[in-house]
């Protein structure tokens, strides 16, 4: 694992934003590199601040376009594709989660940090064929305020900040996570109030 984080770094750090943008897109697409997202946000920001916004927004678009690639695999192959990776009690149960809540459903785990579960959520979006616009602003969305929530640590804190997340990552990832979900209960219940009105 320490390779691969001197790989990613090495790459990060020689590409800058683009590099950010790559790890992401590999991490959210083919391979699993756990937290190397989170730590390069940090390690970068650490050194750079006046460029926290821009490695956000390239860490956010490689990860979008890595889950989106994910996402056109499953929506072209449906449940097939599911079947290789997933047993089928988890596709069923993962299918019910979307017809009950939607791109919540996506949005929710993209904020939490490993070892959550995200990536058979981007599947179950393609394959119960969630509308694209709402799954990529829900990767953006969810994506963007986690990488932005780091960032701003490693503003405040340096690179004790990826002290902090290691040690409160979890409680952080899931406090945002609920905030989004209350937001997003919140506004169905606003919904559907107004059409009953």
């Amino acid at each position: 694992m320490k390779r691969i984080v001197l790989w990613a770094q090495g790459v990060a750090f020689s590409l800058g934003g683009p590099g950010l943008f790559l790890i992401a897109f590999i991490d959210a697409s083919f391979l699993s590199l756990p937290e190397i997202n989170d730590i390069l946000i940090v390690w970068m920001v650490t050194r750079h601040k006046e460029l926290l916004l821009y490695y956000v927004s390239m860490a956010t678009l490689g990860s979008m376009t890595g889950c989106l690639v994910l996402y056109w695999m499953a929506w072209k192959g449906g449940k097939a594709v599911m079947r290789r990776w997933f047993h089928e009690r988890h596709i069923e149960k993962g299918m019910a989660t979307f017809q009950r809540y939607g791109v919540l459903a996506v949005l929710v785990p993209s904020m939490l940090p490993p070892p959550a579960p995200f990536k058979i959520f981007v599947l179950l979006a393609g394959a119960a064929r969630v509308s694209w616009k709402k799954f990529v602003t829900a990767i953006a969305v969810g994506r963007g305020l986690r990488y932005l929530i780091e960032g701003w640590l490693a503003v405040l804190y340096g690179e004790q900040a990826l002290t902090y997340i290691e040690s409160h990552g979890k409680e952080v990832g899931l406090v945002s996570a609920l905030l989004v979900l209350a937001g997003g209960v919140g506004y169905f219940w606003w919904r559907a109030r107004s059409r009953q009105s």
